[in-house]
């Protein structure tokens, strides 16, 4: 299943839903264009922030003449005093109202509050801001889902014309995750997986299959599947292995042939950063696999960041991710 039945069957979940997702950044270009298109198309109904006598502009250049998007100016905004004191009881004396007044003309602070006030499903920035811009007001206003000690970043691979889908993490936030944090992680992908019509079978890899070498890493691996067995018990999952052992039959059948997961895995967990940036990477240029993400996972609702270097369709394409998740979360 290609990319186009990929992202066909995420617009039917998420079609006439009206999924509201805060667009901050509405001085760009490309940002506009996506959520215009996603107006147009009836999957989402997007709130833009900027200026609104220039946004109205930047949608008649770019043909979209009546596209009905929401606009919202911070600077304008009718009930900002109300959104500065909900701010002020979020943080709980973490921030002064004077803080918030401050804080809250940053868009990607203003765009979570709507979030996270009910007023809007989601929200995806990070076309001109950089991950620590959209990510740190998500983690303190929105925060964790329980259960849950931090966000981290997955990428969904696909390969178009064909039937290979995979979700890859942590390859975007966390640098050295703990055995705890890895177990979290790969529960939390799994669910990820999900949403895109994948049957979890998730790996936790390592440069070792079931004790072929012994490290402090290797260790970890191994705790983190334990921890992970025990917090998802009904979840098809097992380590340590190593990618080829978790991915190619033959080899699973030599070096891990006990196991419900090796050979047939479709969800990768690396042990950690550099090892899941690596990967993402060999498989996307090498592989010839699209890298859709990072898709941002773990918060209780749901905040999705692009790359600075991101097309007018990659953030459509986030965007009605980012919807499918908020749908996911009612469930």
């Amino acid at each position: 299943m290609g990319i186009r039945s990929l992202f066909g069957g995420l617009r039917e979940k998420i079609v006439g839903k009206q999924v509201k997702i805060v667009f901050p950044e509405g001085n760009d270009e490309r940002v506009v264009r996506a959520a215009a298109r996603l107006k147009f198309e009836g999957l989402i109904e997007p709130i833009i922030l900027g200026n609104p006598e220039e946004v109205s502009t930047l949608l008649a250049e770019l043909g979209f003449a009546d596209p009905q998007c929401t606009v919202i100016s911070p600077e304008e905004y009718a009930d900002f005093e109300a959104m500065k004191e909900a701010f002020v009881e979020i943080r709980k004396g973490k921030a002064t109202l004077e803080d918030a007044d401050k804080l809250l003309r940053d868009v990607n602070y203003f765009g979570v509050m709507l979030v996270k006030m009910g007023l809007a499903d989601g929200m995806v920035s990070g076309a001109i801001h950089s991950t620590a811009d959209t990510v740190r007001p998500a983690l303190q206003i929105i925060k964790t889902k329980p259960g849950i000690s931090r966000t981290s970043g997955v990428f969904l691979m696909n390969r178009e014309n064909t039937s290979e889908r995979y979700v890859f993490a942590d390859c975007a936030i966390n640098i050295d995750p703990t055995a705890q944090e890895l177990a979290e992680i790969a529960v939390n992908t799994a669910e990820t997986a999900a949403i895109f019509d994948i049957d979890p079978k998730v790996a936790m890899l390592s440069f070792s299959t079931k004790g072929s070498a012994k490290a402090p890493q290797v260790d970890k691996v191994v705790e983190a599947t334990r921890i992970a067995k025990e917090l998802a018990p009904d979840l098809a999952l097992d380590g340590e292995l190593q990618f080829d052992a978790a991915f190619v039959p033959a080899t699973a059948a030599i070096k891990a042939p006990d196991s419900d997961v090796a050979g047939q895995a479709n969800v990768f967990v690396f042990p950690d950063l550099q090892a899941g940036n690596i990967g993402y990477k060999i498989a996307q240029r090498l592989g010839m696999f699209d890298a859709i993400g990072p898709i941002l996972q773990g918060l209780n609702m749901p905040v999705n960041d692009l790359s600075r270097g991101s097309s007018a369709d990659d953030i459509y394409k986030l965007a009605i991710i980012t919807a499918a998740q908020a749908l996911e979360n009612e469930k």
